[in-house]
């Protein structure tokens, strides 16, 4: 069947093609051929995941146990970038320049890099790991959920986001985005962890369920995240003004709106919503506005906003971070991305494009119902959104945003790194602290 396929795609039968393929009988060949192909790459990936996860990786991570635990060592695991993100910045800082730690940095570089370069970075990873007394990471990790963590290790999880808004993990096994359950017990994805820090002690339930936690030796901690410290800084602040104008030089003396949306699809291949119409916004508010895109990392081809709208609207998804973005801001219309509990902490209006809100219910789903969670309104078209913006006066509820934030941000108040760090840390710090000259 294959081969006739390829045949008539080359030549002019290719429209005969199309109407065969949607006669009953040829449809439900064709369907089981795709159901037998899924069914063995499935299998394929069962029996990679059984090799490398049951057996290379605790190989290797059992052939250092008899060389003693580096007090010193640290290791950041960085799953999928060439730099450390954000998530680590703070704790990293404080650590390099305030102690005398060795800190390592352990890029894995997951979906970037072929299966084979990916194995090598994860033993060379678990060689790190197996001697450190400390390791952070930030995100779901077979690699080091495959084996048996030695005591004298402390594994810190200090997850990517605040709050707790789509479903991730094992909350995600019977939605299409989540592994099947059988997968996820077998081959885990957050083994070995001591702490899981977090935004507010009432999404706690949330992770306990999503990284399988439930009578488990590992503790959830509200201590905060790490990252959301910077915003707490003026010269934060300051910086991330200098660089917009550095690069948008029309956003001086006008108001920021950001639009930042989460992805779409499996992260492989992810996609970003292209709805916002420029044209509309453009006339109504380029006198008093910039619009600032910032799509999510795992995108990788971004819509082109026309040179006509240079001076209105700019991609800055490559320019400033997120966390630059939000400090700049002065509306944040998301979707169901999780940036909406760090922007709380600014208490300026939110707005919720969810124009596909059902198929993303069906998709992935959330911990909470939305429209209750969502701390501004929830719009499906341009035509609310911009009515919205020109009466934002009136119709922004601060003390929403300000419920919102003291529910799931209350932890976060500029001091999370320091009660992260002693957290985990312990009487070490003293020991290991630089004595200044």
């Amino acid at each position: 069947m294959g081969f006739i396929k390829s045949i008539l795609r080359v030549t002019r039968l290719n429209r005969l093609w199309w109407k065969i393929k949607k006669q009953p009988a040829i449809k439900r060949i064709l369907d089981l051929q795709k159901e037998i192909k899924k069914r063995r790459k499935k299998y394929l990936n069962q029996q990679y995941l059984e090799k490398f996860l049951h057996h290379t990786i605790p190989e290797v991570y059992d052939s250092f146990l008899d060389m003693p635990v580096d007090e010193r060592k640290v290791v950041f695991i960085e799953p999928r970038y060439n730099t450390l993100s954000n998530n680590f910045g703070e704790i990293y800082s404080k650590l390099k320049n305030e102690y005398d730690f060795d800190l390592k940095v352990c890029m894995l570089h997951d979906i970037y890099v072929s299966k084979e370069e990916y194995e090598q970075n994860c033993i060379d990873m678990i060689k790190e790991v197996a001697t450190a007394k400390y390791v952070f990471l930030d995100e779901a990790s077979r690699p080091f959920s495959a084996f048996n963590k030695r005591k004298e290790t402390i594994a810190v999880q200090l997850w990517h986001a605040c709050g707790a808004f789509k479903k991730f993990g094992f909350s995600t096994a019977d939605l299409i985005f989540g592994a099947d359950r059988e997968s996820l017990k077998k081959f885990p994805f957050y083994a070995n962890l001591n702490y899981v820090t977090v935004s507010s002690p009432e999404v706690t339930w949330a992770y306990e369920e999503a990284m399988v936690l439930k009578d488990k030796d590992t503790e959830i901690v509200a201590t905060g995240v790490s990252r959301t410290d910077t915003f707490f800084r003026e010269s934060t602040i300051k910086e991330a003004y200098e660089k917009l104008y550095s690069f948008m030089p029309s956003a001086k003396g006008k108001k920021v709106i950001l639009y930042a949306p989460t992805f779409r699809g499996r992260i492989r291949k992810a996609k970003t919503p292209n709805k916002i119409d420029l044209d509309a916004f453009c006339a109504e508010f380029s006198d008093e506005y910039v619009l600032l895109f910032k799509h999510h990392p795992f995108v990788k081809n971004l819509p082109e906003i026309p040179l006509e709208f240079k001076d209105f609207a700019c991609d800055a998804t490559n320019d400033m971070t997120i966390d630059e973005l939000l400090c700049v801001a002065d509306i944040c219309i998301s979707d169901y991305s999780s940036l909406v509990f760090e922007y709380s902490l600014f208490e300026r209006p939110l707005i919720f494009f969810a124009y596909d809100i059902e198929n993303y219910l069906d998709w992935r789903g959330f911990y909470y119902d939305y429209d209750e969670l969502t701390p501004g309104p929830v719009y499906k078209t341009n035509e609310e959104i911009i009515n919205y913006i020109k009466n934002i006066d009136t119709m922004f509820d601060k003390q929403q945003i300000i419920d919102f934030k003291n529910k799931f941000m209350c932890s976060c108040d500029g001091h999370a790194t320091e009660r992260i760090l002693k957290l985990v840390f312990g009487d070490a710090l003293e020991d290991h602290k630089l004595v200044k000259s």
